[in-house]
């Protein structure tokens, strides 16, 4: 059996995951939280990460009841994300990689939301949401491809929503926008609001100022199309602003107008966390791919999730083929 443990520090949460042949034996995790009407600062996020990824790497093994001599992989997170959060994680796996005697394995952020996703709902063929602070995508699997049907135009779902909290002061503790779905769930009032999308990519700046019901509608519209497009009954919704349970909702509406099924994970699974990196580089590993110290850098901006043909074995490889935001 094969055991791969996962570093994941690319934003404001740092995780330690560990996987052993598609089972999740730990996954903690630690968020940095600032004040109410703040974001995190880079060089802040980082100095926290520092501080308790050592105690969370520790929290890790002993969850999974194991030992260094039991892991035969070390992966991280390569990219995308935030660049000192993901030095401060990347020098750790190289060295704990180096001291262990381990292989090192640099994973694509975006591969692990939707690697984890799969393992964890084992949906076959999902249309896939990827919503999160810095993602807002549609992809299918069509043709022996991972393809974008539809994407954000300008800011991220995620990022819509904590910059709407910041500006009304609402807290970051847990997160933003879980005080925000909690806040709606008492509206009683609907408002009408600007619907942006265009063709199968939407539009979020524009009512920055206005948010939830209606940002959700246009994701719920789009993964439509593509459904309908690639003839897929499935639907998987990943990234930290998919264990929203209205986002669900919604989309559980039209799975069943369509007959469907919805898959989804809780905030276990959706928010950023080492398993997810931990299965993505367990899949990379086990088709014979490892990264090499030299090639152990961290990029801020790159994607697999690109709208150029991409196959699922070149996905699996993001660790070492990077592509650019186009």
């Amino acid at each position: 059996m094969t055991v791969v443990i996962g570093f994941e520090g690319s934003a404001n949460k740092i995780g330690v995951g560990i996987v052993r042949d598609g089972e999740v034996l730990s996954n903690p995790r630690h968020t940095y939280i600032t004040p109410p009407g703040q974001g995190f600062l880079p060089s802040e996020t980082a100095r926290h990460h520092r501080s308790v990824i050592l105690t969370v790497l520790k929290e890790a093994l002993e969850e999974a009841g194991l030992k260094p001599a039991d892991v035969d992989c070390v992966a991280y997170t390569k990219g995308p994300g935030m660049g000192a959060p993901l030095v401060t994680v990347a020098l750790v796996a190289r060295t704990v990689a180096q001291l262990w005697g381990k292989p090192l394995l640099g994973v694509n952020h975006c591969i692990g939301h939707i690697e984890m996703g799969r393992l964890i709902t084992q949906a076959n063929n999902p249309t896939v949401l990827y919503v999160s602070g810095g993602n807002t995508q549609v992809i299918a699997y069509s043709e022996r491809r991972y393809r974008i049907f539809g994407e954000t135009i300008d800011i991220a779902v995620g990022n819509c929503l904590d910059r709407f909290a910041r500006v009304i002061k609402i807290s970051n503790d847990p997160s933003p926008g879980y005080n925000i779905e909690q806040m709606a769930k008492k509206g009683t009032q609907y408002v009408e609001l600007p619907y942006t999308v265009k063709g199968m990519d939407v539009s979020f700046s524009g009512i920055l100022s206005y948010i939830e019901e209606t940002l959700f509608s246009m994701l719920v519209e789009i993964t439509e199309r593509a459904m309908a497009h690639c003839s897929s009954q499935e639907v998987l919704i990943v990234g930290g602003v998919g264990c929203n349970l209205r986002l669900q909702e919604m989309m559980g509406v039209m799975c069943k107008e369509r007959g469907a099924k919805l898959f989804a994970t809780d905030e276990s699974f959706c928010i950023d966390n080492g398993a997810m990196i931990a299965q993505a580089g367990w899949e990379m590993f086990r088709s014979g791919q490892t990264t090499e110290l030299s090639d152990s850098w961290i990029t801020q901006r790159s994607t697999i999730l690109c709208c150029h043909p991409v196959t699922r074995e070149t996905l699996l490889l993001a660790g070492t083929e990077q592509m650019k935001w186009r």
